[in-house]
């Protein structure tokens, strides 16, 4: 009987971590408060649970944010603001005292599983770097003392200027003006199983260097490859590229435990005059392709379904931030919490356009085929990759199936451009393919091979399959069929001590 119950207890302990193992990658959402004009942090909790967004990251630990957000479900990462470092690096009691009253009342009904400590030091003024590891040693310290330290994870985010290097990925090297304290900190890392947390933005690059970086790679919209010289590893966009070199620069320290979390990226929708790529269609183009992408668990190149963790900046537009026009439009939300644009956080559904946005044809009259004076390498190049990275389901163009005749390269391309063009809310960049893509205003379908229109239900039926799963992967199925497995074993052997 005692076996029969230590049995049990094995299978259980089995099946708690084997679901959270299986949790797959999640979206969350920075709730930045640089401003004078946003709602209540009440207000706030409705409206991202009304979103359904399930991961958000605050900046410090408000405690009208952690009581607005208690009994939400809501999964939140705070932060020690870089002015508290020297205090808390100092003395174990300073940071002993703040878990005790801005923590502890309001845990766990305000579910707390991140505290980052410090942001970004390396890019602010004086030196405050050598503050970091030891103030995140004294908060571990105390969530020890009060058992949580395996509950909540502490770590530090970092800007890409922590690296010297970040092209090719394979090449990536943290800056050695920094080993002083990222050494250690990246002991501390890995021994207590905390992720690095990183925040980038493709956007500052293209805008920086557009002359080297094509838009449409900044936007996960290119059809073309870049190439590692070094590995093969192709790279279709920047965001991959970015988060591969931080793995390359990890792994050159020997440091290969350590997973990445990326907490912070996005898309500004308003910009100065030198800011022309700022724009509310390039913003929601981004923020959908990354949702999509992240929760494809399809991970980066060198890290083939490795689970990654994003939040996507920020929750509202935030009026009071220094710097170029941009900077204070990275918002999903108006302060008046209207959408500045529609994003699906599911990353299921067809894009859904704003009716007042300048793109092309939403009204389903338009489709995007193949260009007939592509080149035949150019069209598949571009097929590759509409029916992989474009997540676009390709299983009508197979044999046997409705749009399989005519076999020839540009039929099976106008096809696969097509359900890509509609997924993605008909804009012109949906359709550019590298130049291989046209837009036409004749329906192409022919047969029982029907060409999906934006909005509408005239699409094979294994287009629909395809975008209601994005979200699910191999390795998700197995870990449901496993779950599942050890449940009914479980609920088998209480059965069996009931008798």
């Amino acid at each position: 009987m005692a076996r029969g119950v230590e049995q049990l207890i094995f299978l259980i302990s089995l099946l708690l971590t084997l679901l959270v193992l299986c949790r797959g990658s999640t979206i969350g959402v920075c709730y930045g408060r640089n401003a004078d004009d946003l709602p209540t942090p009440d207000k706030v909790a409705q409206l991202v649970q009304q979103h359904k967004i399930k991961y958000l990251r605050i900046y410090d630990s408000s405690i009208q944010v952690l009581k607005a957000f208690a009994n939400t479900g809501v999964e939140l990462m705070i932060g020690i603001t870089n002015s508290d470092l020297l205090p808390f690096s100092q003395f174990q009691s300073n940071v002993d005292t703040w878990l005790k009253n801005s923590v502890l009342p309001y845990y766990p009904a305000a579910r707390i599983t991140y505290i980052t400590v410090g942001a970004e030091v390396t890019e602010g003024p004086g030196n405050a770097s050598a503050l970091v590891v030891p103030a995140m040693h004294n908060v571990l310290m105390a969530l020890k003392k009060v058992g949580l330290h395996k509950k909540i994870k502490v770590s530090s985010t970092h800007s890409l200027g922590v690296l010297s290097r970040s092209f090719p990925p394979s090449a990536g090297a943290f800056n050695s003006s920094h080993a002083f304290f990222l050494k250690p900190m990246l002991e501390f890392l890995a021994e207590n199983q905390s992720p690095f947390m990183i925040d980038i933005y493709p956007y500052y690059a293209y805008r920086d260097s557009p002359n080297n970086v094509s838009l449409d790679y900044a936007l996960f919209e290119s059809s073309s490859e870049v190439i590692d010289p070094n590995t093969g590893l192709l790279y279709t966009n920047m965001f991959d590229a970015q988060i591969d070199a931080i793995y390359f620069a990890l792994m050159a320290l020997n440091f290969r435990t350590i997973k990445v979390m990326v907490t912070e990226t996005g898309w500004p929708s308003k910009g100065s005059s030198k800011e022309k790529a700022a724009t509310p269609d390039n913003a929601q183009i981004y923020n959908t392709n990354l949702i999509r992408h992240v929760i494809n668990n399809s991970g980066t190149p060198a890290k083939l379904g490795e689970e990654l963790d994003v939040y996507i900046f920020s929750l509202f537009n935030e009026n009071r931030k220094p710097g170029m026009e941009s900077e204070r439009n990275w918002g999903l939300f108006y302060p008046d919490q209207t959408s500045v644009y529609s994003l699906d956080f599911s990353g299921k559904g067809v894009l859904d356009v704003p009716a007042n946005k300048s793109l092309t044809s939403f009204n389903g009259t338009t489709w995007c085929i193949a260009s007939n004076n592509a080149s035949q390498l150019d069209l598949q190049n571009a097929l590759d990759w509409a029916c992989g990275s474009g997540n676009v389901d390709c299983s009508a163009i197979q044999p046997s199936q409705p749009c399989f005749e005519p076999d020839t390269l540009v039929s099976h391309a106008s096809y696969a451009f097509n359900s890509y063009y509609q997924q993605n809310g008909a804009s012109d960049v949906a359709c550019s393919f590298g130049g291989t893509g046209v837009k036409v205003n004749k329906d192409p379908s022919y047969d029982n091979c029907m060409y999906m229109i934006t909005g509408s239900n005239k699409t094979a039926a294994s287009n629909t399959t395809a975008i209601a799963s994005t979200s699910s992967s191999a390795q998700n199925e197995a870990c449901a069929w496993i779950s599942s497995f050890l449940l009914m074993t479980c609920v088998v052997y209480f059965l069996s001590f009931e008798h």
